[in-house]
């Protein structure tokens, strides 16, 4: 019997971990809902882990038995997703009383799906954020995404491409969620 999921920050030595976490979740769960250029493009370029947001304290991962099965988390800075390109800005630091945090690089293992790890995850990071003084939360969602984001309370504000460095464009969904209410 697997072990029960232990959710907690992550640290610098989980980063090589995440990113073969991160890649096994694209090849197991896009080709669902895109085909299979598209896939390859995410696996390579939506799948690098940001150490900003582990330095920051604000990247969690759910362990079982000694393996990270999820992971996802928030950042207080202007980058909305991993594979957006370099912006001069993304590092910039958000204004709480102005400008809602960003929910970034949520992955959870395909044999570890709907277990309620990702609803985990976002309710630790509508906390965290919520206590450093942010009002709502936003992400741009791919399409495995949007059925969890939309169940845990986020809305859709508008559909869009996600444009990769080789020119794939991932069908998105910019989503918003008022993090003053309960998650």
């Amino acid at each position: 019997m697997e072990g029960s999921p232990v959710l907690r920050p992550a640290t610098a030595a989980d980063v090589p971990e995440i990113a073969e976490l991160m890649r096994r979740s694209v090849l197991d769960v896009f080709p669902r809902f895109h085909n299979e250029r598209e896939t390859a493009a995410a696996a390579r370029y939506l799948t690098e882990p940001d150490i900003v947001l582990i330095e920051d304290g604000t990247y969690f991962v759910c362990e079982a038995d000694g393996q990270i099965v999820a992971c996802g988390g928030w950042s207080k800075r202007d980058k909305l997703y991993t594979g957006s390109g370099s912006t001069p800005s993304d590092d910039r630091r958000l204004d709480p009383a102005t400008e809602p945090a960003r929910v970034r690089a949520m992955f959870v293992r395909g044999d570890w799906t709907r277990r309620g790890l990702g609803r985990d995850i976002l309710t630790r990071c509508a906390e965290s954020a919520r206590a450093e003084g942010f009002r709502k939360l936003v992400l741009m969602a791919t399409l495995p995404g949007v059925p969890l984001y939309r169940s845990f309370g986020f809305r859709e504000l508008q559909r869009t491409g996600v444009p990769l460095p080789n020119g794939v464009v991932l069908d998105g969904v910019s989503m918003e969620y008022p993090s003053s209410g309960t998650a």
